[in-house]
């Protein structure tokens, strides 16, 4: 073997030897930790009696936002201060979506409900409790033509599904600052507090960067990338269910990675501070572009995570071909899922 057929040889050596490095760099992932490792099924995890509750005979705090207009958001950023599971980036995930919400999308600030650690109000720290009845005054009240958003960035985890409801066996839940005390919120509880309840008229956007994040609303369709190149819808309801489903309304979420993948704390990007990297790629997508359609959102988000990841190992144009003709492994895919099937290429992303 000579000539070209050497160098093109010598080139997919060098190639595969680039991939195995990215995918060793250590990274900080949304994940819980357990032995240095994210965990994926949290079984020691205290999880909730079932039937679910939900915060019953609670009302909703008085220092929550009194809402005005048709547009309300909650955001949550868990950082687990002073734990072994302690994130960087997610109190500057809230303020830049926060930021997003207002200057691009007209949302009244008085409107937008914020969970951190960083609050005064303890009825506004990320309990269990707190974001439970939290999700419950984002929907409460809902009118046609409303618009609401929930954005959530934490942990996230899986736990063995005991009702057998899910297609790969496995619930999807995320993590409250007390989740090792109070336990995790499960799929389940999310789609029954803030899904089900939204009328016809109302339109939900749940903005999900965590780990195991895919599918986490239990929402009925999921959409994937064909090996042709083109997003397509897939029922995602287990065989002979019926999903679960709002009463009318239009829910739709975006989630950092596959419910079987890990989702970056940091987005790798040299010129942004620490933010997740989900979170980077969408608010870069839309300041790029306003009013882009879901398939171009989902689409750039996908390209700029690929194409940041391992960016400071590998810059420059060989990088760049690496990266998209071998994918880095391991590397997160965003998801899109939804209540209802629509034209992701033509329908336009508005909140």
């Amino acid at each position: 073997m000579t000539g070209p057929h050497v160098a093109e040889k010598k080139l997919l050596t060098f190639t595969y030897a680039v991939i195995r490095v990215l995918s060793m760099v250590k990274k900080s992932t949304r994940g819980v930790r357990e032995g240095g490792s994210a965990t994926t099924v949290a079984l020691a995890v205290p999880s909730p009696p079932w039937p679910l509750t939900l915060s019953a005979g609670r009302e909703i705090p008085a220092g929550y936002p009194k809402i005005r207009g048709k547009k309300r958001a909650l955001l949550v950023g868990v950082s687990y201060t002073g734990t072994a599971h302690e994130l960087k980036g997610t109190v500057n995930d809230v303020t830049a979506m926060r930021r997003l919400l207002v200057d691009m999308f007209g949302y009244p600030s008085g409107c937008i409900l914020e969970l951190t650690e960083k609050e005064r109000d303890p009825t506004r720290v990320a309990t269990r409790e707190n974001q439970l009845l939290a999700m419950r005054w984002l929907t409460e009240g809902c009118a046609p033509g409303d618009s609401l958003v929930f954005l959530f960035c934490g942990h996230g985890v899986q736990e063995v599904d005991l009702k057998d409801d899910e297609v790969d066996g496995y619930n999807e839940a995320l993590c409250p600052v007390d989740f090792e005390q109070r336990g995790v919120i499960l799929d389940d509880e999310i789609n029954e507090t803030i899904v089900r309840p939204l009328g016809r008229g109302v339109k939900l956007h749940a903005i999900m960067d965590t780990c195991h994040s895919g599918t986490i609303l239990d929402l009925p369709y999921l959409c994937r990338l064909s090996r042709t190149g083109y997003w397509q819808w897939e029922n995602h309801c287990r065989p002979g269910g019926t999903g679960k489903r709002p009463n009318g309304g239009l829910v739709i979420s975006i989630s950092s990675c596959r419910d079987d993948q890990k989702s970056a704390d940091t987005s790798g990007f040299p010129e942004t501070a620490t933010i997740g990297a989900m979170m980077d790629s969408f608010i870069a997508a839309m300041e790029a572009e306003p009013g882009t359609t879901y398939g171009r959102l989902l689409s750039a988000m996908r390209a700029r995570i690929r194409d940041g990841h391992g960016s400071r190992l590998l810059p420059g144009r060989l990088g760049s071909y690496v990266r998209r003709m071998i994918p880095p492994c391991g590397v997160q895919e965003p998801q899109l899922c939804s209540s209802e099937v629509f034209d992701i290429y033509r329908k336009p992303f508005l909140l």
